[in-house]
């Protein structure tokens, strides 16, 4: 099946044109689209409450995300809980350290951040072993990051305060795509809800990484476009690679 139309499980990006996507559309004469697969709610307060986890009893908390951070701060309005001046706060990234200003005056507040990378932001939160940390994340987490909690000693508790969700994706044709492209198994999840009765047959799908790899595959469809991979770190090189394969093969029967 030659490739026209490209449905890609994330929201559209701001400006288009500076992504490799405005690259791939103009190369390969290929109709990109984007649709939002999943959504993330939080969990009620009540809700919350049933876990026994306090947040008094955390002098930081380890921030991942901005929606970490949304969610962070909305519990604790719902709680009551009055956040104290001397909270620190460690962020993945300097940008999600910035989100904070949104909430707390940025400069008046103890914040470290990592570089992106959960690895990096662990050799800071080493420095700061005495505290007792709280680590707001959602239903679906990396299990990687708190193995290394675990493994550098860190004292933490993990408090599950918001959800990923499917997304209401009933004006999708969903069949009139010849490629989907996911990002997370909770993507796959939303397509097997959204359309029960959806069935690949010469469809192409495109999965990053190993655990989108492995829901593909645990959906009972077929993998098509793995990514990263040695010669594709990026879904875009990977979508490019097989485009370029698919043209070639094409030239070759004619």
């Amino acid at each position: 099946m030659k490739v026209k139309n490209i449905l890609i499980s994330q929201p559209k990006p701001a400006d288009l044109e500076r992504t490799p996507y405005a690259e791939l559309i103009r190369k390969f004469n290929v109709n990109v689209s984007f649709e939002k697969f999943i959504k993330v709610e939080g969990i009620p307060s009540q809700e919350f409450r049933r876990t026994k986890v306090s947040f008094s009893d955390h002098s930081a908390v380890i921030l991942t995300s901005r929606h970490a951070v949304d969610h962070y701060f909305r519990m604790a309005k719902e709680l009551r809980f009055e956040i104290p001046d001397t909270m620190k706060y460690f962020c993945i990234s300097e940008s999600t350290a910035f989100y904070l200003q949104k909430y707390i005056q940025y400069r008046k507040r103890k914040i470290f951040f990592g570089k992106q990378q959960f690895a990096d932001l662990i050799d800071v939160i080493k420095k700061h072993g005495e505290e007792n940390f709280l680590v707001p994340s959602s239903d679906i987490h990396k299990q990687s990051m708190f193995k290394l909690l675990d493994s550098a000693g860190i004292n933490y508790t993990s408090a599950v305060i918001y959800r990923t969700v499917a997304a209401n994706l009933s004006h999708v044709d969903i069949d009139s795509f010849d490629c989907l492209i996911f990002f997370s198994p909770a993507g796959i999840k939303s397509l097997q809800k959204n359309f029960p009765n959806y069935e690949q047959g010469e469809k192409i799908i495109g999965a990053f990484g190993h655990t989108t790899a492995k829901a593909v595959k645990e959906a009972g469809f077929t993998l098509n476009i793995p990514a990263p991979t040695q010669s594709a770190p990026s879904m875009t090189m990977a979508l490019d690679e097989f485009l370029t394969k698919q043209a070639k093969a094409a030239r070759r029967r004619r």
